[in-house]
């Protein structure tokens, strides 16, 4: 084998190692991701708070868009309750915290 040819057989296993290392990453990452169990926050309906409240509250407290705040304070008001948020239990504690000390029924499930 001529120095061209090892050359270019060298550079052609480089990248075949490198792709199927970038791949062996995206595996791990996601068997990672889907090893963690995932929770969710879910809000209950009372007779308290105002929906502009509860609206407020989950924009603030779970990062939602007013568009999602509001679908979510109608679920609740006619279901009775709704999965606002899901993640990891991390994630959520100190969200939920929010929901409660803003005077809201809420858990993590």
């Amino acid at each position: 084998m001529n120095s061209e040819n090892l050359y270019a057989h060298l550079l052609q296993v480089s990248e075949e190692f490198r792709d199927s290392t970038k791949e062996q990453v995206k595996e791990e990452t996601l068997l990672d991701t889907l090893e963690q169990p995932l929770n969710e926050i879910v809000l209950f309906n009372d007779e308290v708070n105002t929906f502009d409240h509860v609206i407020d509250t989950l924009m603030y407290a779970c990062e939602h868009t007013p568009e999602q705040a509001e679908q979510c304070s109608i679920i609740v008001h006619y279901k009775g309750k709704c999965t606002v948020k899901t993640g990891s239990y991390d994630d959520l504690e100190p969200r939920c915290s929010m929901l409660l000390e803003a005077g809201l029924s809420a858990e993590i499930v």
